[in-house]
């Protein structure tokens, strides 16, 4: 899915491994985590499978530059997997496998725990809302701004995922206080 995430960003604009890392974390790592040497793994992978070029830029005083872009084989690839109509709406969820058995340790703790969970992902939401700035700002690099309105979708579905949350979380410790 990686792979797929870095020809969508590529599809936009030419960059360099670094670039790619500073949009996936404006954007992408509010619903994906990837750490920089996965996406240099997966760079290195793309070109190998002949889905993007790279192009090495000389710089003076520092080490060459290497600007990826997406080819017309990734661009296949690209419209390949999002025409693949199959939802990926996973039934695993970490959490709940936790505290499904989550009877083994005290009230207290579980209500710590519940609580910890509700304030974080309070403050993951409260980290969304700078999330309209860097589309704003990212926008720039289509020239069709109907593109921008599936990114926002993208920030409402995790607003409201951690809405969710919180709101599970909420009614979790009410549960527990009342027992």
């Amino acid at each position: 899915m990686l792979k797929h995430g870095i020809l969508g960003l590529l599809n936009y604009q030419n960059m360099t491994g670094y670039e790619i890392m500073e949009v996936f974390r404006d954007s992408l790592q509010f619903f994906w985590n990837a750490q920089t040497s996965q996406i240099y793994r997966e760079l290195q992978g793309l070109e190998k499978m002949g889905w993007v070029t790279k192009t090495v830029v000389p710089q003076q005083g520092k080490p060459d530059k290497n600007v990826y872009a997406v080819n017309e084989a990734g661009r296949e690839e690209l419209l390949k997997w999002l025409a693949d109509d199959r939802l990926d709406i996973s039934t695993k969820v970490p959490v709940l496998m936790k505290v499904f058995f989550m009877g083994e340790r005290s009230r207290e703790e579980n209500l710590t725990y519940f609580k910890r969970l509700k304030k974080e992902c309070e403050e993951f939401q409260k980290s969304l809302a700078v999330v309209p700035q860097y589309i704003e700002g990212y926008s720039s690099f289509v020239e069709d701004k109907e593109k921008t309105l599936y990114w926002q979708m993208t920030v409402d579905y995790g607003y409201r995922s951690m809405q969710t949350y919180i709101d599970w979380a909420q009614s979790c410790i009410e549960k527990l206080e009342c027992v």
